[in-house]
């Protein structure tokens, strides 16, 4: 018995050969001799005898150049190829589908992943077969040659073009239009007032951040309706084009940040109506360079020298935008960090929001610290939740805090008054750990297969745009490039999120009391009923600091330059009330 049937399976029916063949001539001439008859003679019996069909349908294109493919006949084909009509593609020659290589090769891989296999009769090519594919790639070797050297014909063409003082397109800067009849640029009245009023302003104010509030403040927006941000005012205040100078080729391909050597420069002066005279562009010049002079040393603070012990877990709930770092000016004893939110920098419109530094946040965060882990020690003389919060709110730091939230502090004194040792700090937070933490690898094991599988698409797009059998137009390549680039960030995202509500990148109260009782028996401070933040911030590695809040906090709200709530690790939280 065969085995299918045993099965009870029906095999499915072979696929049916069916061919479209495609024929054209270039010009009426050869219509009215033998060259179309012969085309059609000679692929009808290749159909018959090589492919054994006779369901074949013949698609002519008479009178049609083969440097493109708009022809009636031919995009009427690949319409119905598109539908899965056809098996087979045939052709007298290569160059009847076409002259251009590159149209041929983007049409080639449509072919293949529709499924469809290419034959060409006078060349013995037939993508079916190991040699047919190997001569295709050979063919797309050149096809890529023919790409680079457009590549590089446009490239040479556009810097002809600059040289003479043509405009190659683009985005036509802010305060100006472009005419394109007389090919020249004209002022647009409002906007240049606008370039006036920064260069003067920046003069001024000799802060980005400065002229971006009073930019956003007083009313004025960018051309597409947004608020200034420091970077597009920058943009303005860098380039010389507002001085009446057309400057291009200054910048190398793929690597917009690096400059090329200055000898491939393109600069012609009076090239348009200048807005800003050169006297002022120097000026502003002058400044923007001495502040990323400075700039550039406080990166170096930020980056390694510089540890913001607080970094990451302040949060403006002012209007709720997490908080960036900075360094104080330098100070012989010490130099600390402050913490700013960002959208104040933009605007005090948009939030009132104080800014909070390293002795506010360290001389309340680390004694409240102390006081907890003090109450659990001598908990026997705490009867009461206001016992406890009289215990925790002792000393200088907490002098203007009324109460702590009711809700959270009947929390903490009932997990402190189990019996259980070490259980404290959010004990209730870790129920059903282990399903939860199940719940979270499986969610991460999904994101990350998908991760992977996008990873493996990047990777085949770029190498078949540049070695394989696809020739791809860099247009198409780079919006397929961003299309999988944009998923991999969401997922990238996803996984964030997941990681940080996670089980795995919580802590246990064990673990969040070895972690702080190590770090005070260590600093010796244990005897302690209050901790100079100075001090100690002074005298130790500001990254043992740094690890120390980063494991056992999770965030910090500040409202108006003072501490709002606390957010531990193992899930605990404590409000202040003012």
């Amino acid at each position: 018995m065969n085995t299918l049937s045993a099965l009870n399976i029906t095999p499915s029916p072979p696929r049916m050969c069916r061919v479209a063949i495609y024929i054209r001539v270039s010009t009426l001439q050869q219509v009215d001799k033998d060259s179309l008859p012969m085309q059609r003679k000679d692929l009808i019996a290749y159909s018959k005898l090589i492919l054994n069909t006779d369901d074949y349908v013949i698609f002519e294109d008479a009178g049609y150049s083969g440097k493109n493919t708009i022809r009636p006949r031919y995009q009427d084909m690949m319409d119905q190829i598109r539908t899965g009509a056809f098996t087979h593609l045939l052709v007298w020659k290569i160059d009847r589908i076409s002259r251009n290589l590159l149209d041929f090769a983007q049409m080639y891989q449509e072919l293949k992943e529709l499924n469809v296999t290419f034959v060409s009769k006078n060349e013995q090519f037939n993508t079916s077969t190991a040699m047919g594919e190997a001569m295709l790639k050979i063919i797309l070797v050149f096809a890529e040659l023919e790409r680079n050297m457009t590549s590089e014909r446009v490239t040479a063409t556009m810097i002809s073009r600059a040289n003479t003082g043509k405009w190659n397109g683009g985005r036509v800067p802010y305060g100006y239009k472009y005419d394109p009849e007389e090919e020249d640029f004209l002022i647009v009245a409002n906007e240049s007032n606008t370039v006036k009023l920064i260069h003067d302003k920046y003069e001024e104010l000799q802060s980005l951040v400065y002229l971006a509030r009073y930019m956003n403040e007083h009313g004025y927006r960018t051309r597409s309706g947004n608020e200034w941000s420091p970077s597009s005012l920058a943009i303005i205040l860098k380039s010389w084009w507002y001085c009446g100078c057309y400057e291009y080729n200054k910048r190398k391909a793929g690597n917009r940040q690096k400059l090329k050597d200055k000898s491939e420069w393109i600069m012609i002066e009076d090239h348009h109506i200048a807005i800003i005279s050169y006297d002022q562009k120097e000026r502003v010049l002058a400044i923007l360079k001495g502040n990323k002079r400075y700039a550039t040393d406080h990166n170096l603070y930020v980056k390694g020298i510089h540890v913001h012990v607080f970094g990451g877990l302040c949060w403006c709930r002012n209007c709720g935008k997490k908080m960036t770092s900075t360094s104080s000016n330098k100070n012989r004893s010490w130099q600390y960090s402050k913490y700013l939110c960002s959208t104040r920098r933009r605007s005090l419109t948009k939030c009132r929001g104080r800014s909070t530094s390293d002795p506010v946040l360290g001389e309340f965060i680390f004694n409240y610290i102390l006081n907890m882990l003090n109450a659990q020690k001598g908990f026997d003389s705490i009867h009461s939740p206001a016992d406890l919060q009289a215990a925790l709110l002792t000393g200088d730091a907490f002098s203007d805090i009324k109460s702590i939230d009711q809700e959270e502090l009947n929390d903490l004194y009932n997990i402190l008054s189990s019996s259980v040792v070490g259980n404290i700090y959010g004990r209730s937070f870790n129920v059903n750990k282990a399903k939860k933490n199940d719940e979270v690898q499986s969610s991460l094991t999904i994101l990350k297969a998908e991760k992977k599988k996008l990873d493996r698409a990047l990777d085949r797009l770029t190498n078949l745009y540049l070695y394989d059998d696809m020739a791809i137009s860099e247009k198409d390549y780079m919006t397929k490039k961003t299309e999988i680039e944009t998923k991999i960030a969401e997922i990238d995202e996803k996984i964030g999120i997941v990681n940080k509500n996670s089980v795995d990148n919580s802590i246990t109260d064990e673990e969040f009391v070895d972690k702080a009782s190590t770090f005070i028996i260590t600093q010796k401070l244990t005897n302690r009923n209050y901790i100079s933040y100075k001090r100690l911030a002074t005298s130790v590695d500001p990254k043992i600091l740094y690890m120390f809040t980063h494991d056992v906090i999770d965030y910090i709200d500040i409202y108006n330059g003072k501490v709002q709530r606390i957010v531990f690790r193992n899930g605990l939280s404590q409000t202040f009330i003012r």
